[in-house]
């Protein structure tokens, strides 16, 4: 059996930033049932996820249930649904047995547990009040959880294709550089394409998803910095952010993770001593998700023009080195850049 400690668990397992309930709810507890299941079982993490799932389904039973005493077991096995979600990986990341399945499987089972205990917790309140307004709330809940990960997929993905537009210019002007030096010996303004690559790879900021999957001893955590577009706006946020990140809590305050929180286990406690309850609190945490995603879209909006800025500055001297370039070295060096639109 392996000997893995608490801390071996905490350094190698703990995001450099997560959800505050993540953070103060769940690492205290997962972390030490982790460090026991790593130790003293051969529990996968795909087994963990399977876990997470029948317990996520048994919430939803409860919830259907509709009384004051199943909404508060319910909302118990929610949490324990979430704190066996949160170990899988932990798990895999500690003992390096992630894989890309796995990866899937947990997504997936997400989706299935959040449909599934929506549809059981509105389910039984209309049940048992006849309320047609528990129904749209059921529609409500899984739309905003489908636009949050939609949401935040897409803003991965175009990121991903940003950087990757930044490396091929940065390849392409480093080989102009040299092409054009090799002819004359001399290269205006040359010492300005390294800047302006860092200015553009600066202008993507940290990618939120990325980030989060970034242990606390990773040494690129330093740079979480947010979009210089942003930070010219906002100042003060950085101080915020960085007393948040002292504590591993990301500045993304609600997120999809309180989002489940409020609907699937506070709105259900509330409910159990203030009877009518529910649709309440989900609404105050479906405005507080929404906000912060809108906050989202504008850095990432922020940012997209300054990474389009950014990458024009370099087009703009890598065709100031083709102009340089004799025709017959030209025909060697024939790669073009993608500039994104500037919105």
């Amino acid at each position: 059996m392996a000997n893995f400690t608490l801390d071996d668990v905490r350094q190698r397992t703990y995001k450099a930033r997560d959800a505050w309930w993540t953070v103060l709810l769940v690492d205290p507890l997962a972390a030490r049932l982790v460090k026991f299941t790593a130790n003293r079982t051969r529990i996968t993490p795909n087994q963990l996820t399977v876990g997470a799932l029948i317990l996520g389904l048994g919430a939803g039973a409860c919830f259907a249930a509709a009384s004051w005493p199943w909404l508060l077991a319910g909302a118990v096995l929610y949490h324990l649904s979430f704190t066996l979600d949160c170990m899988d990986g932990k798990i895999a990341r500690l003992k390096g047995t992630g894989s890309v399945f796995g990866a899937w499987l947990d997504y997936i089972f997400d989706r299935v547990r959040v449909l599934a205990c929506a549809i059981a917790l509105m389910a039984g309140q209309y049940a048992a009040t006849g309320n047609v307004a528990y129904v749209w709330t059921a529609l409500g809940v899984v739309f905003l959880d489908m636009l949050r990960y939609m949401d935040a997929l897409e803003i991965y993905k175009v990121r991903q294709q940003m950087r990757a537009t930044l490396i091929q210019t940065r390849q392409e002007a480093e080989t102009l550089e040299a092409a054009v030096l090799r002819a004359d010996g001399t290269m205006p303004d040359a010492r300005d394409v390294g800047a302006d690559l860092r200015s553009a790879e600066g202008a993507l900021g940290a990618d939120t998803e990325a980030d989060e999957e970034r242990v606390v001893g990773d040494d690129d955590r330093a740079n979480a910095a947010l979009q210089a577009g942003f930070y010219k706006r906002f100042p003060w946020y950085i101080r915020i952010r960085n007393v948040l990140l002292r504590g591993r809590i990301r500045p993304h305050l609600i997120s999809g993770i309180e989002f489940q929180m409020g609907v699937f286990i506070v709105a259900p406690v509330i409910a159990a001593i203030v009877p009518g309850a529910i649709i309440p609190v989900v609404c105050v945490s479906a405005a507080g998700m929404l906000a912060f995603e809108l906050f989202i879209i504008y850095k990432f909006w922020l940012s997209s023009r300054d990474y389009s800025r950014s990458l024009a500055k370099l087009n703009d001297k890598i065709d100031g080195y083709r102009a340089q370039l004799p025709a017959e070295d030209l025909e060697h060096h024939t790669g073009t850049a993608v500039v994104g639109s500037s919105g």
